[in-house]
């Protein structure tokens, strides 16, 4: 067992991702920064980093085909060594969360056990398993801002609920370019059940309810310049997913470049609610 291999098993880099938005939520919710709030970066870090252990112990077989490079199927880290591992990381980051406001404790254990059942079980299983992505993604807003108490938390709503729903169009979008090779993985997608066309359709319905909502803080709490910034988001959300909404075959939703264009949004998105919370 080597340390890189404990390293790159979490896959840092979006441990560190998650960390560093769980902060951004915190100042989104607040309009600034305190040096207790460095400890949301810290349990976000580890709980993601532990999430994506228990993903490849749960996905040991598959990697040993498609990705035996992985530190499981390599042999550089032994399948007992990674769940441990893993608790550890989730013990750690939750111990953390005893320091902090009961919200977010409860948002912590929440979300470990949501990534281990994704990891288990929820993955497999269509819509849910999105529905479950596109949680996890929003909640670490909510997260952010439940460090400032529930007024933090109910701030960040909005951003939660536009990152979850155009979380749930691209991750609709991003099954329905891998029918082919989730077919040939014997998994079960939306795409695969209703088809390209109709999945097209639902994630463009979830774009439109992104950018309803994101209309709903303007008069409590935004300015002008959140009003100008957001629309000009919502309009690659838009136009992202309506890429994927004429698309009738995988390889069509892969050329359009729709998921990359949503993720473009929701990353527009989120530079526009911090830049609004401190002017």
């Amino acid at each position: 067992m080597s340390v890189s291999a404990f390293i790159r098993i979490t896959r840092p880099h979006n441990a560190v991702v998650a960390g560093l938005t769980a902060l951004i939520g915190y100042l989104i919710a607040t309009g600034t920064l305190t040096l207790p709030s460095l400890m949301l970066a810290a349990i976000a870090a580890l709980i993601t980093a532990g999430g994506n252990v228990i993903n490849d112990v749960c996905d040991v077989e598959i990697d040993r085909i498609n990705r035996p490079d992985r530190p499981i199927p390599a042999g550089e880290i032994s399948l007992a060594g990674a769940r441990a591992y893993a608790a550890a990381l989730f013990i750690g980051g939750i111990a953390i969360a005893t320091l902090t406001p009961p919200l977010c404790l409860a948002i912590t254990v929440i979300n470990s056990s949501i990534l281990i059942a994704y990891a288990v079980r929820l993955k497999r299983i269509p819509v849910l398993g999105n529905a479950a992505v596109a949680y996890l993604t929003g909640s670490v807003f909510l997260f952010g801002g439940a460090f400032a108490g529930i007024e933090g938390l109910v701030r960040n709503l909005s951003l939660a609920a536009i990152t979850f729903l155009a979380t749930i169009a691209r991750e609709l979008l991003k099954d329905a370019e891998d029918v082919d090779g989730d077919a040939a993985g014997g998994a079960r997608t939306l795409p695969m059940i209703v088809g390209v066309r109709r999945t097209g359709i639902v994630a463009f319905a979830c774009a439109c309810g992104a950018v309803m909502v994101s209309l709903l803080p303007f008069g409590d709490w935004w300015s002008l310049f959140y009003l100008a910034g957001i629309g000009v988001v919502d309009l690659v959300i838009l136009f992202g997913a309506f890429r994927g909404l004429s698309c009738t075959m995988p390889g069509c939703v892969r050329e359009s470049n729709a998921t990359s264009i949503l993720r473009a949004g929701m990353f527009a998105a989120l530079a526009v609610f911090a830049i609004a919370a401190v002017i």
